[in-house]
């Protein structure tokens, strides 16, 4: 693992370094002739061999390797505890540095790496331009025709354009939800979408730029018919507008404001992504394209995956509908599939929206529950203000409900028993990620011999009907007769809008929906089976053998023949074009072979007998009380316990300082998910230095 782990480093940094050197004359004299007579001369590549395999290859390289680390990482004992205590800096590190402001709650780290990043760009343009305008006199304007701040003018704007190829490096690596490069370096999906907000702000801010100082210097040269041109042989201006405008629809839909109001715009905006990178390839042509196509690649390979396992149906077992306008989804699981808690699963439901796919937090632990997987989900917008309406409708029986999936997405491994207590921050359904860590916690008290956290989960609710949340930390199976006595739980739950318990609040009730079984029903499994890490570095490194492969083999006997490497006569829109086909066929033919060979050796077939034998007595069971009050009278041992450790106070909010110092244990992990200002007020309280012992987790919550 960790020479795994230090090639992996190596080749990263690698791939900076020529990042840092390529605006320098070093590299521009000495680095770059030496590449292109190296691979740039080959009758098989031509000049896109040099990017591509000085650019993408160590990249997609570096995937591959983080794939080998995850699955031997993934072999280790996943609650392996290490209670030694971490150096004072990295301790500083991982605290929040900023709380408030545009970037949202930021560590020290993330700071010193947007800074970092800040700074390449910065020192690339300037060094772009320091070189370039060296060579730039009124004498050599004048023969050009131009004024001097007009070449000048024109180089800015080229150079501004190649800013923007390093923000695109790394623009999609973020949201390749399944991509060993994310939890490779402890990251997941979740808390990395305000990365690709950062780079999708520089992305487009710098492009725009780009574009306007070319359409600037266009008006200032009498050439405006510039903007229409398509050159098949050079840059095309025509495409690169045509990108730039679709980049700035999908900016103007992102904004909070926006996106809250108008998700469905939103979301359909963002397919235009397909459009803006097609026609960057059609503007710069794949030779240069190869520099910033790395993440792009490890993303398409992601989202075919996702495709792929976003045909199933999947086996609903069943829905609990809850009086606070809340829904727990249950779907049946294949016992080889294993999560981390926190993990989030992407719900489609045909029936309402064919295209929408929503995130929500898994509540289940699938060392808890092997066969089931659950996922709450509070009606808020208009998609699942739909749902619950359709399923809390008396008048309708639902016998079957037809739903897709692509996930589980989640941490590698998770952390938490390091800390000698746990602290969770909830407000309203903020609590669903801390049930499936209680849920997670309980089940290794159950199977295994080592110190378990102490637990204390605040949460803040408005009113009386949103207790019955409370109802879901424990599951329906999957406990012994009683909770282990090293499990320590202590519940604090706050009523804000009510001063005193409601009366009608103990006859709430919970509808439980019981659904009948299909046998074109699955249950959710991994799409790679349990070797999945494997099986995805496999299909990196297979599809772009096969790609480079087909493409040479074109590249020598159809283009090489026409062109000779001159780069003058073959159009660079064709080539592009042959380009994006075969990486499409490259990708969706390992994808599928990899799932075709999976399914074959790992089949639902026990599973789908087990659909075929079940036979339901009912679609709707008897109702099911869950006022707060009345779950005293359950009868399971589990639930008893969980009542006595409950607190609830009203017509209150949560005193989080007191609370979170009033924590004893030399390392309290801290975990808030809620509104904003809760989010903000706990990471202040962690980064006060009020108490060394609270440590803030970097996990965010915030799709």
């Amino acid at each position: 693992m960790e020479i795994t782990k230090f090639f992996m480093m190596v080749a990263f940094l690698g791939t900076i370094m020529l990042w840092i050197m390529m605006p320098t004359l070093t590299y521009k004299n000495k680095w770059q002739p030496y590449m292109r007579l190296k691979f740039g001369a080959s009758t098989y590549f031509g000049s896109t061999g040099t990017t591509l395999f000085m650019y993408t290859f160590p990249l997609i390289l570096v995937a591959c390797m983080g794939c080998v680390y995850l699955h031997f990482k993934k072999r280790k004992s996943p609650h392996h505890v290490d209670r030694e205590a971490k150096g004072a800096v990295l301790s500083a590190l991982r605290k929040p540095m900023l709380v408030k402001g545009p970037l949202g709650i930021v560590s020290l780290t993330e700071i010193m790496f947007l800074a970092m990043f800040v700074a390449l760009l910065l020192w690339s343009f300037i060094t772009y331009l320091r070189n370039k305008f060296a060579t730039i006199t009124p004498h050599s304007a004048a023969e050009d025709g131009q004024y001097l701040w007009q070449a000048k003018l024109e180089s800015a704007a080229f150079r501004i354009g190649l800013l923007g190829n390093i923000c695109l490096a790394f623009l999609f690596l973020p949201v390749a939800r399944g991509s060993s490069l994310l939890p490779a370096v402890g990251l997941t999906s979740e808390s990395s979408i305000k990365y690709h907000i950062w780079l999708g702000h520089m992305v487009i801010a710098i492009f725009a730029a780009h574009g306007l100082c070319y359409i600037i210097y266009w008006v200032s040269v009498n050439e405006i018919s510039q903007m229409l041109m398509w050159d098949t042989k050079d840059i095309s201006n025509l495409a690169g507008e045509i990108s730039l405008v679709a980049g700035l629809a999908m900016w103007a839909t992102t904004y909070p404001a926006v996106r809250r109001r108008f998700f469905e715009v939103f979301f359909y905006t963002h397919y235009l992504y397909i459009v803006f990178m097609l026609f960057f390839f059609f503007h710069v042509g794949m030779s240069y394209s190869f520099i910033s196509f790395p993440g792009f690649y490890i993303f398409m390979v992601d989202r075919f995956l996702r495709f792929l396992q976003s045909r199933d149906n999947i086996r609903l077992l069943s829905a609990r509908v809850l009086p606070s306008d809340t829904i727990e989804l249950t779907f049946s699981k294949n016992p080889r599939l294993v999560y981390s808690p926190t993990s989030i699963l992407f719900v489609n439901i045909p029936s309402i929206s064919k295209l929408q796919w929503h995130p929500f937090t898994i509540t289940s632990s699938s060392n808890l529950e092997a066969e089931k997987l659950s996922v709450v989900i509070k009606s808020e917008g208009k998609w699942s203000t739909k749902l619950y309406q359709m399923l809390s409708s008396s008048s309708d029986k639902i016998d079957r409900l037809a739903v897709s999936v692509e996930g589980p997405y989640g941490p590698a491994s998770t952390d938490f028993f390091r800390h000698e207590a746990l602290v969770m921050v909830s407000g309203g359904s903020g609590i669903t990620p801390f049930i499936s860590v209680i849920r997670d916690v309980i089940a290794t008290s159950q199977t295994q011999k080592c110190k378990i956290p102490t637990i204390t989960l605040i949460c803040a609710f408005k009113n009386s009907s949103e207790i019955s949340m409370l109802h879901l930390v424990l599951p329906l199976s999957g406990l012994q007769t009683e909770l282990s006595s090293d499990i320590n739980i202590k519940i604090e739950a706050f009523i804000t809008r009510e001063k005193e318990p409601r009366s009608e609040a103990t006859t709430d009730q919970i509808k439980t929906l019981l659904f009948k079984p299909s046998l074109s029903d699955q249950p959710i499994s991994s799409i790679l089976g349990p070797n999945s890490w494997l099986w995805l570095g496999g299909i990196l490194a297979s599809s772009f053998l096969i790609f480079m492969i087909i493409i040479g083999l074109i590249t020598r006997y159809y283009i090489y023949p026409i062109d000779h490497n001159t780069y003058k006569i073959y159009s660079w829109t064709s080539e592009t074009i042959i380009y994006i086909l075969v990486i499409c066929v490259s990708i969706m033919a390992t994808s599928s072979a990899a799932l075709f060979l999976n399914k074959k050796k790992y089949g639902n077939n026990v599973e789908t007998k087990k659909v075929q034998n079940v036979e339901l007595l009912s679609t709707t069971s008897s109702p099911t009380p869950c006022g707060y009050n009345s779950m005293r009278e359950i009868e399971s041992s589990p639930q008893e316990s969980l009542v006595q450790c409950t607190t609830l106070h009203y017509g209150e909010r949560p005193n989080l300082t007191k609370l979170l110092l009033d924590v004893e244990g030399s390392s309290v992990g801290v975990l808030v998910c809620g509104p904003k200002k809760m989010r903000q007020e706990v990471a202040k309280i962690c980064s006060s230095g009020l108490a060394k012992n609270l440590h803030f987790e970097s996990i965010s919550f915030s799709w």
